[in-house]
């Protein structure tokens, strides 16, 4: 389906009548701003604006095989243009422009948004442009179609039981909260909270509790583990959460709020391991930029990673990639670009591409490559010309933590990304990390990936 947005529907009727000589269903789309929506504008909740709009916009493509968005005009301090050029991007619509062509880009510089007179030019051009809005939308919509189960083993930090309230309300997950089911509810009360469609489990005292216990000893009795000791473990509530994912009571567990990396991921190592094939566990972090969405990895897990680590690395983000809709380009960062330096990182970026292309011969990627060539159009063209990756990267493999957490952290706070993760990828069945500084969006944020990681 393709589409384009207009300014004004001063050209409409002509743009409708020469599209419609070469698309059999062509419908017009009109952005109208009623009093509701100039309060959300206004009053700073854009976000519930620009969801509710996608939403419809995407329900009003289907049957047809071109729309014409006609904009808005502009409201007191909010100029119409501007508007326009956010809700064109929001909408992935290149727009048709004559009059104000020039101005309309001046405004609109070093974007991905197509701004043409050439209607030719829009019919044949693939506009590719993912806002934070839409990639926030595309989670709650996928996480919904998965109609999985996570839990939340940290019932007694607040922002978990706000980030549950909200959950429930957009009816996209079901949730097992961890705790003392009174206690629960009574600080969900104090806060003004709603979890009555959570299920409640005391860790300390359930139905579950024996063959929980009786799975960690048969997992771990080869590494010592006794009987006592795999009772004491079924009550505390990391690994008792992790077993209800291994026993497939829960789909995905998402925990950390107030714990450490290390007290999350270690149950899932020992319980639930990797997937087949894959060597190590790495986390990613899905960076959603102004007009596009990045993936990082490894941000979080794996210190030094050696070639082969960095080689599943690369094909776990790939992966990773595909589930969320993203086609992978696989850029192997370095301080170099193809033959242009030596030395042994850039040596082990080389062993890694040689295994990464044994292991998945149609994964497109680029290695060694230094971050301006694998994200920039023209820097990629001139360093390596001809790459299908050069330029066009969106997933970013790091050499090593060092590297890939300071970047993730530097790009967050400067282009002001929304980063989530860290996602943690090879498990076969999904556990998440939380930072201990984390937001209620943020909670929210990875409950849904770990629904979508769960479905596939």
């Amino acid at each position: 389906m393709r589409c384009l947005y207009l300014n004004c529907a001063e050209s409409l009727l002509n743009l409708k009548e020469e599209l419609s000589k070469k698309f059999s269903k062509v419908a017009v789309f009109e952005i109208k701003l009623g009093q509701k929506e100039q309060e959300l504008l206004q009053l700073e909740n854009e976000k519930t604006f620009f969801i509710d709009l996608i939403n419809k916009f995407n329900e009003f493509k289907k049957g047809n095989d071109f729309v014409i968005v006609v904009g808005c005009d502009g409201f007191g301090i909010i100029g119409k243009y501007e508007l326009n050029l956010k809700i064109a991007k929001n909408l992935n619509c290149p727009i048709y422009e004559i009059k104000n062509l020039n101005a309309l880009k001046n405004l609109n510089k070093n974007s991905k948004l197509l701004i043409t007179n050439d209607l030719q030019e829009i019919i044949s051009f693939e506009q590719n442009i993912i806002t934070p809005y839409q990639f926030e939308n595309l989670l709650t919509n996928r996480a919904r179609d998965a109609k999985a189960t996570v839990i939340l083993p940290e019932s007694d930090d607040d922002r978990i039981l706000k980030a549950s309230d909200l959950l429930l309300k957009q009816d996209v997950v079901s949730l097992i909260i961890l705790g003392d089911q009174s206690k629960v509810f009574e600080r969900a009360n104090e806060l003004g909270l709603d979890l009555k469609k959570a299920k409640i489990i005391n860790p300390e005292s359930n139905e579950y509790q024996k063959d929980v216990a009786a799975s960690i000893y048969e997992k771990r009795k080869a590494k010592g583990m006794t009987e006592e000791n795999a009772l004491k473990l079924a009550k505390d509530r990391t690994y008792f959460g992790t077993m209800l994912v291994e026993l497939g009571i829960a789909d995905a567990m998402v925990s950390g709020a107030s714990t450490t990396t290390a007290e999350t991921i270690r149950p899932a190592l020992q319980l639930i391991k990797t997937k087949p094939g894959v060597s190590i566990v790495s986390g990613l972090f899905f960076m959603s930029l102004d007009e596009e969405v990045l993936l990082y990895a490894d941000c979080a897990i794996t210190p030094n990673p050696d070639p082969e680590a960095l080689a599943s690395i690369a094909i776990s983000t790939a992966e990773s990639a595909k589930s969320f809709g993203i086609v992978p380009k696989v850029a192997m960062l370095s301080y170099s670009t193809g033959e242009s330096g030596t030395g042994p990182d850039v040596d082990m970026i080389k062993e890694a591409a040689k295994i990464l292309k044994e292991k998945d011969p149609e994964l497109k990627f680029a290695a060694p490559i230094q971050y301006d060539a694998a994200a920039d159009i023209t820097v990629g063209a001139k360093k390596m010309p001809g790459s299908q990756v050069a330029g066009h990267a969106n997933v970013f493999v790091f050499p090593s933590l060092n590297t890939g957490n300071i970047c993730y952290k530097a790009v967050q706070r400067t282009a002001n990304a929304l980063a989530i993760g860290p996602v943690l990828q090879g498990l076969r069945k999904p556990v998440n990390d939380l930072s201990r500084g984390c937001l209620v969006e943020d909670i929210m944020n990875t409950v849904l990936i770990s629904a979508i990681q769960a479905k596939g």
